[in-house]
């Protein structure tokens, strides 16, 4: 049997933020237990960059999609964009897709986060893949259309910070939940909470790098290799080995994402 690996389920290599060291970073994952990487898109600028990284690297795998902050520059190009890289070898998902409502307040902008929304969650249909859903003081827009439109398929909520209540709520609808560096920090109850709550395997292992580095990185820019804290963290919660949590959660995003 194989030695498990860490499976880190989504991150932002494409971000100017690894600008100065991303290949000497990414070169270094196998010594710091990743086995698998999937680059999820945020803006229109990253679909090609995802893809570079994903043809660069035999360990990277691609996530296509807009992130919602980004949804009023989307055309039906950007869309049928996102349809023709979901189709490459080694893209496994939609994403990020959702809605975010916490830089943009207003009710036209909402509208057009729902409408982007639901046509990225169409091709994800349509192409039989997973999507990753961002979801920022959203819950119930979110939530709601996930259930009108989103029944029998299958993803993430990413970056999971809800309650534990709705998150057993999608994992009755079949998705996974998201777990990362929120998990280790101290006043992050309802993230404690869920990850307490839900069955291992419905949870995935992610950094969301650069960004939501854990305790005791907190602040500073994030990598896969901090990974170790969130697995560390869920296993204290559940009262279990982290390499359990490891173990599971691989095989998790193995079936998820369709990956041999």
């Amino acid at each position: 049997m194989e030695t498990p690996v860490i499976f880190e389920t989504h991150a932002h290599y494409d971000d100017e933020a690894f600008a100065q060291d991303r290949e000497n970073l990414l070169a270094s994952m196998q010594e710091h237990g990743i086995g698998y990487i999937v680059n999820a898109c945020a803006s229109i600028e990253s679909l090609k960059d995802t893809e570079e990284l994903m043809e660069q690297y035999p360990f990277v795998y691609g996530a296509f999609g807009i992130h919602p902050d980004d949804a009023e520059k989307m055309t039906e190009e950007t869309l049928e964009e996102i349809r023709q890289l979901s189709r490459l070898p080694k893209a496994v998902a939609i994403g990020e897709i959702g809605l975010g409502y916490y830089w943009h307040k207003e009710e036209h902008e909402h509208e057009i986060q729902k409408k982007m929304f639901l046509a990225q969650m169409e091709i994800a249909r349509e192409e039989k893949l997973p999507f990753m859903v961002h979801s920022r003081d959203a819950a119930k827009d979110t939530f709601d259309l996930i259930v009108a439109r989103g029944k029998g398929q299958r993803g993430v909520i990413h970056c999971y910070s809800y309650s534990p209540e709705m998150a057993q709520e999608y994992v009755k609808l079949g998705y996974h939940i998201g777990l990362g560096g929120v998990v280790t920090f101290k006043n992050a109850k309802k993230a404690k909470e869920t990850a307490r709550q839900i069955p291992l395997e419905r949870i995935l292992l992610e950094t969301d790098s650069p960004y939501m580095a854990p305790t005791p990185f907190r602040g500073k820019r994030n990598n896969s290799a901090y990974i170790d804290y969130v697995a560390q963290e869920i296993a204290d919660l559940k009262g279990i080995s982290k390499e359990e949590v490891i173990a599971v959660t691989e095989e998790n995003a193995k079936k998820l994402f369709a990956i041999i």
